[in-house]
């Protein structure tokens, strides 16, 4: 399939991997100019969002957020300026659900379909073809889109009409950013008490309150590694994602709110490039460590 690739940051050069790997023929662009790793020599670089478009029956996106999100649709270069009728958007932006339905909305004017595809997993994942999609819309236009998603996923899963998959990501982020926090505030108790990191580590192994995240960030924070996968001030814009969409239900989230304004504080102290778990730094910090 020929398939145009909208966004090159760490997830997106993972799947453009996978897509050159699985044999689509693809074109891609980004809002800034890159220098891409040798195994994506073989998508082809365009200058513009409609030449990248040109000829693809499948648009596949993923961008930092809301901002970059309406930057890319709108405009006469835009997405929806551009788009043939009969095209799939697949988007696996991090966003507001209701910025999905508006863009869904503006691309069914031009007889094309918009799914919200967006993914569970990081760096790692992305470039090991394992990640874990949460999709949101029309459902012919889903199992269209679904043998594409094969080499890149280890679970796809279609939660309903568009946004629902922008609505478990946020979901999904809401435990992420909690257990994230939280680890720091664990790890810091048990450095300030002198308990060994290895054997603290040995019990997060085989306990039933663990999870693969603590297990590999926890390790890569006690060796003092935080280099990014999932940027800090990415997590910041997940958490203020999380709260406005919570507010829009009348769910309160107080403990999200205050995670949130930690990695505002940890933002500000210059480590929003660092991974997210450079939360743990400050935390550190606060405790004397």
């Amino acid at each position: 399939m020929k398939i145009a690739y909208i966004g090159l940051g760490t997830m997106g050069q993972g799947m453009v991997h996978n897509l050159l790997k699985a044999g689509h023929e693809l074109n891609v662009w980004n809002r800034t100019v890159l220098d891409l790793p040798d195994t994506l020599n073989g998508a082809a670089r365009k200058d513009t969002i409609a030449e990248a478009m040109s000829g693809c029956e499948l648009v596949m996106v993923c961008l930092t957020g809301p901002d970059a999100q309406k930057a890319v649709y709108l405009g006469d270069d835009g997405i929806v300026a551009n788009i043939a009728a009969g095209t799939i958007i697949a988007d696996a932006t991090t966003t507001d659900p209701d910025l999905s339905r508006s863009i869904s909305a503006s691309i069914a004017e031009r007889n094309a379909s918009y799914l919200d595809t967006p993914v569970f997993g990081s760096k790692g994942e992305a470039w090991a073809g394992k990640l874990d999609f949460v999709c949101g819309g029309d459902q012919s236009a889903f199992e269209r889109l679904g043998p594409v998603l094969k080499p890149l996923s280890a679970t796809v899963h279609h939660m309903g009409p568009t946004g629902s998959g922008a609505m478990m990501k946020l979901v999904g982020n809401l435990l992420v950013a909690a257990q994230m926090e939280s680890l720091g505030e664990a790890l810091a108790l048990a450095r300030k008490a002198g308990l060994d990191g290895d054997a603290v580590m040995g019990v997060f192994d085989v306990t039933d309150y663990s999870s693969l995240l603590i297990r590999n960030v926890g390790r890569a924070t006690l060796a003092g590694d935080y280099s990014p996968s999932f940027y800090l001030r990415h997590m910041l814009k997940d958490t203020r994602l999380v709260r406005a969409f919570a507010g829009s239900q009348d769910v309160p989230v107080p403990v999200t709110t205050l995670i949130s304004e930690l990695y505002a504080s940890a933002n500000n102290k210059g480590l929003g490039d660092l991974n997210a778990s450079a939360i743990h730094k400050m935390l550190f910090e606060l405790s004397g460590l």
